[in-house]
């Protein structure tokens, strides 16, 4: 994957750490642990856990296969 020509902006990286503070909280709501989680959704450990830290993007269909496997709406996953 191509590496971004200007770093992210401030706001953007604060957003995605709320994102992943989201995905964390329903996630223990829900009483999954990442690799339940996972499981559930396709994905490995490992993805759950960096976006959950902050440090990754889900994919707008990841995005939409963990809100189902977390039983919430995407938009609250997302809302600001």
């Amino acid at each position: 994957m191509p590496l971004r020509r200007t770093p992210l902006p401030a706001w953007a990286i604060a957003r995605r750490r709320e994102l992943g503070q989201r995905l964390v909280a329903a996630r223990l709501t829900a009483g999954l642990s990442q690799e339940r989680l996972g499981d559930l959704v396709g994905m490995e450990r490992r993805t759950i856990q960096r976006y959950e830290a902050g440090a990754r993007d889900p994919r707008y269909t990841d995005l939409l296969l963990l809100a189902d496997a977390l039983g919430v709406d995407p938009a609250d996953l997302v809302r600001t």
